[in-house]
């Protein structure tokens, strides 16, 4: 495979001088003084109203919409130390002021707490009757599943104290991850004897390259680095996860899941519908690596190379102004207000996508309710799945910048709708490159050999997560899990769903460890959105295909609605379909065999 262009640096930096100016800038400062202030005047007001009732309701009204300002800017102060933190791993300033920032949210959370209780403590008719209120009605859902969490809370005083110990507890151990993570570093032995100390933020894409060889060289290099931290990854994996039972035990949460599917605001039966699916049709993501091992004259696949290309002669890395007229193209041809925001946003400079030491592992999609920006974070390294990234971060901002004129707290969506929007924008990148006579049919075979290996990792991979995070949850409720228990839970997961399509011993037991999203604080089972996000936006991208243009006014509806109603009810007024039945899934996941039929025609030729 052919390098980038060696004299031109790879990606771009962002511009974030619309946050503040510089950080610690007097204009910062004050900004964060003001906030603090506010939060306290705030909570110490809402303190002495008592349960919400009929008297009591105007000034509950102006407490919730003070709240709802001072959320605001919160999210626009969170989302600037995000972005310096993840970029500048090493410097210090920015780790310090996240923890800063930790407690005036435990600050916040305490304010969100005098909420709960006076929720709570409402009958239904003072409570529907508040909801009534005209500066209310069109933040009706919100508060209803704020009333919904009420319901599960401890005393005012547990609560506060809950708030306060998160700051240097619970998310501490968050914090400490991503640090660590940051800096580490692994020794990458190439296949030619050469040897380079590469940060971590680069070993997934190194793992990824189409020379096995170099992909095999990278996992063990980068496993040999996590080896070396295991134990603390394990000392902070139990103890973001018991700190959760802790609390799920004395806010009578009965069931690990039941907070997860509350913040993705799905039930259970929602849930167990498109795992039914999955398991039913499980056959179709494993025939999707057993036909590209095939290819490469193998039964199955090694498991860092679920996300690598197919190894095609021709096939080259993309400069970054090659990758991003890619994008912009594809859009173009699909979905002309995507690429019209799209180019907006490159020329906005709302994109962080060097390549460089000292950043992060990973990408995500931040805003800022106070500005109604976007900004995205990734790392660029010139594969055509750093392209599909760039798209899928892309999703998530244009979801947002939908989304820009309605109330912040109607902006709140769950994450298995958030995730639709960005893989929503995968299968629209993916369209226009097939569509664009420019790019090359090693380019697009590449694209759709991409498109349905991240289905697979999508069945396979994220189930993986789900399915090992389910079962350490079950170990976890008895005390600690060990390292060594740790590996063979997530071994046999890995071996379990994905059968033969799994070269044996090729498994990673290290994966709890390597994956940031094991160690997200702000949401419990950070992976089965994803595939939900997946299959929904398939399902979507189907009724794309049948209708064409004509759908993407009643796509941008569904989006409007993310954050008004249940995911369920979302679905149903956009598109009047019952996600909670497996059928709905199932058709989702079949529709995958005639782009796999085309793939095995293609490998073939």
């Amino acid at each position: 495979m052919e390098t980038a262009q060696a004299n031109k640096k790879q990606g771009v930096t962002w511009d974030l001088t619309s946050f503040f100016p510089e950080f610690n800038c007097l204009e910062m400062l004050d900004f964060k003084r003001k906030l603090g202030s506010e939060i306290s005047q705030l909570q110490a007001e809402a303190s002495g109203l008592g349960a919400l009732a009929e008297d009591s309701a105007p000034q509950w009204e102006n407490v919730v919409l003070q709240t709802e300002d001072l959320a605001a800017r919160l999210t626009h102060l969170y989302s600037y130390i995000a972005c310096l933190k993840s970029a500048h791993a090493d410097v210090e300033e920015y780790a310090q002021e996240e923890g800063a920032l930790m407690r005036m949210l435990a600050e916040f959370e305490k304010l969100e707490v005098e909420l709960l209780h006076a929720f709570k403590g409402a009958s239904d008719d003072a409570f529907n009757a508040f909801l009534a209120r005209e500066s209310l009605a069109p933040v009706a859902h919100p508060l209803r599943k704020l009333r919904e969490k009420a319901l599960h809370t401890m005393s005012r005083e547990e609560e506060r104290l809950a708030a306060d110990l998160n700051v240097d507890g619970f998310r501490a151990w968050s914090r400490l991850y991503t640090r660590m993570s940051g800096k580490l570093e692994f020794e990458m032995l190439y296949p030619d004897g050469r040897k380079e100390l590469k940060p971590i933020s680069q070993w997934r894409a190194l793992m990824s390259d189409a020379d096995r060889e170099i992909g095999r060289a990278a996992f063990e290099g980068g496993n040999k680095a996590w080896q070396s931290v295991e134990d603390i990854c394990a000392t902070a994996l139990n103890a973001i996860s018991g700190t959760r039972l802790t609390l799920y035990k004395h806010q009578g949460i009965d069931h690990y899941l039941d907070k997860a599917l509350f913040q993705a605001s799905i039930t259970r039966e929602t849930l167990d519908a498109m795992y039914q699916a999955i398991h039913d049709n499980i056959e179709i993501g494993r025939e999707i690596l057993r036909t590209k091992a095939s290819h490469m004259g193998r039964s199955g696949i090694w498991w860092f190379e679920r996300e690598a290309p197919l190894p095609l002669e021709d096939s080259k890395l993309l400069a970054w102004e090659q990758g991003t007229e890619m994008a912009e193209r594809s859009f173009a041809a699909t979905y002309p207000a995507l690429a019209q925001y799209y180019r907006f946003f490159l020329d906005s400079k709302w994109i962080e996508s060097e390549m460089r030491p000292n950043k992060v592992p990973g990408a995500f999609c931040t805003d800022s309710p106070v500005t109604k920006e976007q900004r995205v974070y990734m790392t660029f390294n010139g594969t055509l799945g750093d392209v599909t990234t760039m798209a899928h971060e892309v999703g998530h901002a244009f979801h947002s910048h939908i989304l820009r004129g309605l109330r912040p707290m109607a902006q709140e969506y769950p994450m298995t709708l958030a995730e639709t929007a960005s893989i929503f924008a995968e299968h629209i990148l993916a369209e226009g490159i097939y569509q664009d006579e420019g790019i090359g049919q090693t380019q697009k075979l590449e694209v759709l050999d991409k498109d349905l290996c991240g289905a697979a990792v999508l069945l396979l991979d994220i189930t993986v997560r789900f399915e090992f995070e389910k079962a350490f949850h079950e170990e976890r409720q008895n005390g600690e899990v060990s390292v060594s228990r740790l590996k063979e839970l997530m071994v046999a997961t890995q071996r379990r769903i994905f059968g033969d399509a799994l070269l044996e011993g090729s498994e990673d037991p290290l994966f709890w460890a390597s994956k940031l999203h094991f160690y997200n604080t702000g949401v419990s089972f950070y992976n089965f959105p994803y595939t939900f996000g997946f299959l929904l936006a398939r399902a979507l991208y189907n009724l794309f295909r049948q209708q064409g243009a004509s759908f993407l006014p009643q796509y941008e509806e569904f989006l409007l609605l993310t954050g008004s109603d249940t995911v369920e009810n979302v679905v149903r007024r956009s598109i009047g379909e019952d996600i909670s039945q497996p059928a709905f899934w199932a058709q989702a996941i079949q529709s995958l065999e005639e782009p796999l039929a085309q793939y095995k025609e293609l490998l073939n030729a």
